[in-house]
């Protein structure tokens, strides 16, 4: 019982937290905060690859970097609103999973890893160096905040986070539905054993195919909504070391979980936001991070909490077995 009520609480406590001290925060602090939500987003998306289908990328700043920089160019280039930009930049960031994810699929293990980052290095050179449309290493700025009926413009860093927080709270929604499904569930399954999988009839191609767009989609619309929340976008987006920390994210909070990675994403955000203030060794604090992570913390965050529910849980029934226990 202690464990089932946690369960229940936990989710109560997470959405008050997240509703109601924004509103009394100062704006830097609503800005991180609004940050973290994106970035859970984004680590939502890879931890579909990374926890549930087992394959790991290097690469998934390749659509981080995609939706935002399309839908900058939308906004800069072709006038278009928010809305319009979402929509352009969600469609371009299908077609490259569709065409990205027809050839990574083809391999798997270090072949896999070794395509995916090659393409977000393909797509990294192309910004820095297409200069001409892409503003080079200067990048782009727009201003690309939403517009909502009897609202207006949200340019308020206080109105634009419970904007991004609607965003996660439907990612998270879409893909627990999704995950916990019969198809979500066969991801697992080919994570496990892709041999008894094909042989038990499933076409496993098709089914990691889509998870790979899933993964994409989600990506894709954390870069939108990053671009709209700093109004710029540069090559960093794409690089390495954004698809490293998204990787960080899932492995720090518990792959396969889904909200592990939100956790992840929260520590990481916050500590770099520290440590950027002390010094700019940040990917060396990274590194150190995910040392620690695979050493010490196996399972990540989600891990060690079900361990200390699990214990928790274990010896209240032991409690109340010695109470039952004794005379009366």
């Amino acid at each position: 019982m202690p464990l089932r009520r946690t369960q229940l609480v936990a989710p109560a406590l997470g959405a008050l937290m997240l509703l109601v001290p924004p509103v009394f925060l100062p704006t830097y602090l609503v800005f991180v905060l609004t940050s973290v939500l994106i970035f859970a987003i984004y680590a939502m998306g890879l931890d579909v690859l990374v926890g549930y289908l087992g394959y790991t990328s290097f690469g998934h700043a390749a659509f981080f970097g995609m939706g935002a920089y399309v839908a900058v160019l939308s906004a800069l280039r072709l006038g278009q609103s928010f809305w319009g930009s979402l929509l352009l930049a969600m469609l371009a960031v299908l077609l490259e999973a569709m065409l990205c994810g027809a050839i990574a699929l083809r391999a798997s293990g270090s072949p896999f890893i070794m395509i995916s980052l090659a393409t977000a290095q393909a797509l990294w050179g192309l910004a820095y160096r297409w200069a001409s449309v892409t503003g080079g290493d200067n990048g782009l700025s727009a201003p690309l905040r939403p517009a909502l009926p009897f609202v207006g413009r949200l340019e308020s860093t206080h109105a634009f986070y419970y904007f991004v927080l609607t965003f996660f709270a439907i990612a998270l929604a879409a893909l627990s539905l999704l995950v916990r499904s019969p198809f979500g569930l066969s991801w697992c399954g080919i994570r496990d054993g892709e041999l008894r999988m094909q042989v038990l009839g499933y076409h496993t191609w098709l089914h990691k195919y889509l998870a790979y767009i899933t993964s994409a989609f989600f990506g894709g619309v954390a870069g939108i909504l990053n671009a709209s929340l700093t109004g710029f976008v540069g090559p960093e987006t794409l690089s390495l070391g954004n698809s490293a920390t998204a990787f960080l994210m899932v492995v720090l909070g518990g792959p396969g979980t889904l909200i592990g990675p939100s956790l992840g994403a929260g520590v990481i955000i916050v500590m770099r936001q520290i440590v950027s203030s002390f010094t700019q060794r940040w990917a060396m604090v990274l590194g150190a991070i995910y040392i620690v992570t695979v050493m010490f913390i196996p399972g990540g965050l989600m891990g060690m909490i079900r361990r200390l529910m699990t214990r928790l849980d274990s010896d209240a029934t032991i409690g109340s077995d010695r109470k039952s226990l004794r005379p009366q």
